[in-house]
């Protein structure tokens, strides 16, 4: 019993989002370009489970390129309507498009000369008769067993929402790029907009040792620092090789007497590095993709070959670029 309630829930919401399709109409790229054309806010506004969906189409519609926001109707009525201006576009949804508190406010969003797109399941009720464009989103039952509970026409609402949402962002053109902007906190915003030089260890935390000196000068400076590596630089301050911890317990592991050698003789002459201006995903990429094994650690190397910075594995990690 349980199993057949809940695919036939399924079934009927689907099938539902599926006769949407036909209703893709002329009426409906008009309102999207309304949209498009729109030089304020798109405001949603609905009433009960409308509501709720409204507030999930706001939400998509801003993070996506459409200034937008989420106005409840009741609290239009008394002041919230003063967040309407002339140049808006309003999105007001109700399934029976009789919805007290929504057919309510129409008169005075019509006063305020806002555009209005009707999301609703009835053309000839108050709301479909007082908009300037009509999306129909009614449904045949709802999956509700007494059909009461809003359940097939909130998820057609909210999936006719999307595709406005879409065609907007595909109108716009909008990018990964934008996403991420609009997404700072998210991994994706990170991974899109963190650079290196947003991460990497600058100035004194910075570890430089000149190719002349010893490696025992060079085992003093990794340790202050911590990062267990350090960029060797010549008499001009130019980047010629990397020292790490790794070359040193190696190197001890077979003679101690290196420690007096010059750090030239032993680092790594053409180590991995990047530049400061590459996004923090790419460090991570480049440390993932050598062999071996992968690396910790990269010297960050400016256009005119000087070391500016160094990137940690545990800096990446602790920003969230995974």
């Amino acid at each position: 019993m349980i199993r057949e309630k809940a695919i036939e829930t399924l079934a009927i919401e689907a099938e539902a989002v599926k006769q949407l399709e036909g209703r893709i109409d002329d009426e409906f790229e008009a309102a999207v370009r309304c949209i498009l054309a729109c030089s304020a806010r798109v405001v949603v506004t609905g009433m009960g489970k409308s509501g709720h969906v409204g507030r999930k189409i706001a939400a998509t519609l801003a993070s996506t390129g459409t200034p937008a926001f989420f106005m409840h109707p009741a609290e239009a009525f008394h002041g919230d309507l003063g967040m309407v201006t002339e140049h808006d576009v309003v999105i007001a949804i109700s399934n029976s498009g009789e919805t007290a508190e929504v057919v309510n406010i129409l008169p005075i969003i019509r006063r305020i000369g806002a555009k209005i797109i009707a999301l609703c399941g009835r053309r000839e009720s108050a709301l479909g008769k007082n908009s300037d464009y009509f999306i129909d989103v009614s449904v045949e039952r709802e999956a509700c067993p007494l059909g009461l509970a809003p359940t097939a026409s909130t998820t057609a609402t909210l999936a006719m929402g999307d595709a406005i949402a879409v065609a907007l962002m595909s109108m716009r053109n909008f990018t990964k790029q934008d996403f991420a902007l609009f997404h700072p906190g998210g991994s994706l915003g990170r991974r899109l907009l963190l650079k290196v030089s947003d991460v990497m260890h600058t100035g004194k935390e910075n570890p430089l040792i000149h190719c002349d000196k010893t490696a025992k000068d060079a085992l003093f400076v990794m340790t202050d620092t911590g990062l267990g590596a350090a960029s060797v630089i010549d008499e001009d301050g130019h980047f010629v090789g990397l020292i790490t911890d790794g070359i040193i317990r190696r190197a001890l592991a077979k003679d101690y007497k290196f420690l007096d050698e010059p750090v030239r003789a032993i680092m790594f002459k053409e180590p991995l590095s990047i530049g400061p201006d590459e996004l923090a995903a790419s460090a991570l990429s480049v440390m993932d993709k050598h062999k071996p094994r992968p690396v910790t650690v990269l010297p960050v190397i400016d256009s005119a070959n000087n070391p500016v910075g160094m990137v940690h594995l545990t800096d990446l990690l602790r920003q969230g670029v995974v």
